[in-house]
């Protein structure tokens, strides 16, 4: 799925598990929809087992906290697993690509 936040002028794109929980996100900033996140719910749990978390975060971003069915404010658009993955692999690239 995805939201718009017109406040931020951020698109955020979601993969949800069946229980509604965010297990991929990315986060597209302005009119050149530059990516700040795209994180995965796994990989943040794996960086957090061997202690790189805030090294994890720092580059990749964080993933919703709460299941989307305890969003408040929200107006998704449905979108497909092929959708998502456009917007996935592009975004991911580009940040893993990023020199710290």
């Amino acid at each position: 799925m995805r939201c718009y936040w017109d406040e931020e002028d951020t698109w955020f794109y979601f993969e949800v598990d069946a229980d509604g929980w965010v297990i991929r996100q990315v986060e597209l900033i302005g009119p050149e929809l530059i990516p700040s996140a795209a994180a995965s719910l796994a990989e943040r749990q794996r960086a957090r087992d061997e202690g790189r978390l805030d090294e994890y975060d720092s580059r990749f971003g964080i993933t919703a906290e709460l299941p989307v069915s305890e969003w408040e404010g929200h107006d998704p658009e449905q979108l497909t697993f092929e959708e998502f993955e456009e917007v996935w692999g592009p975004a991911r690239r580009r940040i893993a690509a990023r020199s710290d």
